[in-house]
């Protein structure tokens, strides 16, 4: 194994210091893989992948028009976390949870943050994910995001930084989940060498999550997943959390309104009231009353339902309103504001195109900065300043220059890398991480979350839309 090198000096590598030494408590791994031959690490990645197949752990793209299955990658070397170093992680994730649900419902009554900061508040009301139509509702706790994913990268020297909130509908968790199924069956010698912290009880805590959400007053709640379809990317997931909670996987055919504008299921027997809906879908396609008039996704009515509190939809209708890119610098003042607290994670210095000396400054440092679309997800539309070509950076110039609003950036952060199994050989590979929160009556945190790790050599992108794979994430003590 070796750390990898870059043009400052060294990335930081979680397995190994800057001397090629393992870093204390990660002997045991260093060990077990460095003393692999060549034929057993192919039999592990064999024996890997038949577990995948015969599970059918898939994930869904598109190539040349046409959607593809392709099987979960998934590397065999673990991520490991120390549980002290969590537990902080954990801290600063809930506050910060906490603080924008807070916002949220602030956004949509006395918009109290927003007078204080009013070009906040003037990009706010002209996003595209403020919806007018939540104004004034009051969600169950008055909690807003009850799912989401924060992504976390670790810089040059190892500290946690939050890189963004995701508020809408949060994917990857299905796939947390199965990596610990498959490892445990792999690596087995290897994982009873630690003790490492259960990832199994998400879905009770999810399903609890969704319960508390309910405006029933039912003991036991009927709640669903309403997914788009076979279609989408993350069917997989949406199947397989309504197989491990024991509900109901809905499309909008299967669902209808009453007269009293209560929702209903049809099943066999007859029609069953619905109390909460886990939506897959974005806020966009819920209701064709309300917003695309031909969105054959959504349920017509549904909004007003909602509204009326005669049905739950988690997450709520206009959370998405936080999850923007140009909102997340915003996010400490948020903590300080709502809770009066020091925030308790790092985030990464954000330059808002939308002001004029943050523009002025983007476009005068182009080339050393990581430009990103505010709504975009998976990894597009991103461009890495110090790898484009002169054309490049001059068209995303011109990008911002033509709609300033739509775009932020930040400095280059030095991703911390994990050594990765390339066939037979182990390499050091930039990696992330998104651990998800669920908000109900209690706030949960996983224990580590979905590792995603970029598989390609000196590669910053993790998505498995584009490329990426993913670690097992241990939590050991």
């Amino acid at each position: 194994m070796e750390t990898q090198k870059n043009k400052s000096g060294f990335f930081y590598d979680e397995y190994l210091n800057s001397k090629n030494a393992p870093r204390k408590d990660f002997h045991k791994s260093f060990q077990f893989f460095d003393s692999l031959s060549s034929n057993k690490k192919k039999l592990l990645a064999k024996v890997r992948d038949s577990i995948i197949r015969t599970m059918g752990v898939t994930f869904r793209v598109y190539d040349d028009n046409k959607l593809i299955d392709r099987e979960w990658p998934l590397d065999l070397i673990p991520r490991i976390i120390k549980e002290k170093e969590w537990i902080k992680v954990k801290e600063g994730l809930i506050q910060r949870i906490m603080a924008i649900n807070l916002f949220i419902h602030d956004v949509y009554h006395k918009q109290e943050f927003l007078n204080k900061n009013p070009i906040l508040k003037s990009l706010i009301l002209d996003s595209p994910n403020f919806l007018e139509e939540c104004k004034g509702v009051i969600p169950k706790n008055k909690i807003w995001a009850h799912i989401s994913g924060t992504d976390l990268i670790k810089d040059h020297t190892g500290k946690f930084y939050v890189l963004e909130d995701n508020l809408r509908v949060p994917s990857g968790v299905a796939y947390m989940l199965e990596n610990r199924n498959v490892m445990k069956k792999v690596v087995t010698e290897l994982f009873n060498n630690y003790k490492v912290s259960p990832v199994d009880d998400y879905t009770s805590q999810l399903y609890k999550c969704l319960s508390d959400a309910s405006y029933a007053k039912d003991k036991k709640k009927t709640i669903v997943i309403l997914s788009p379809g076979i279609f989408n990317s993350a069917y997989f997931e949406h199947a397989y959390l309504a197989q491990q909670m024991g509900i109901v996987l809905v499309e909008s055919s299967d669902l209808c309104l009453s007269d009293d504008n209560y929702v209903y299921m049809k099943t066999i027997s007859g029609k069953k009231k619905i109390d909460v809906i886990y939506r897959r879908i974005n806020d966009d396609y819920l209701d064709p009353n309300v917003w695309i008039k031909d969105s054959t996704l959504g349920l017509p009515g549904l909004i007003n339902s909602w509204k009326e509190k005669k049905v739950a939809i988690v997450n709520a209708p206009g959370s998405g309103v936080a999850d923007d890119k140009a909102v997340y610098a915003f996010v400490p003042k948020m903590i300080e504001f709502y809770l009066n607290e020091t925030p308790k994670l790092a985030q990464v210095k954000t330059y808002l195109c939308a002001f004029d000396k943050d523009k002025k400054y983007v476009l005068d440092n182009i080339k050393k900065l990581v430009l990103k679309p505010v709504n975009e997800s998976g990894g597009y539309g991103i461009l890495i300043g110090p790898n484009a070509s002169k054309k490049e950076l001059e068209e995303y110039k011109q990008k911002i220059i033509d709609n300033p609003r739509n775009f932020v950036a930040q400095p280059l952060i030095k991703l911390s890398t994990s050594p990765t199994l390339i066939k037979t050989s182990i390499q050091p590979r930039h990696i992330d991480l998104r651990p998800f929160i669920l908000s109900g009556n209690d706030t949960f945190v996983t224990n580590g979350g979905l590792t995603r790790v970029a598989l390609e050599k000196g590669s910053t992108i993790v998505n498995s839309s584009q490329g990426g794979g993913s670690k097992d994430t241990w939590i050991v003590n």
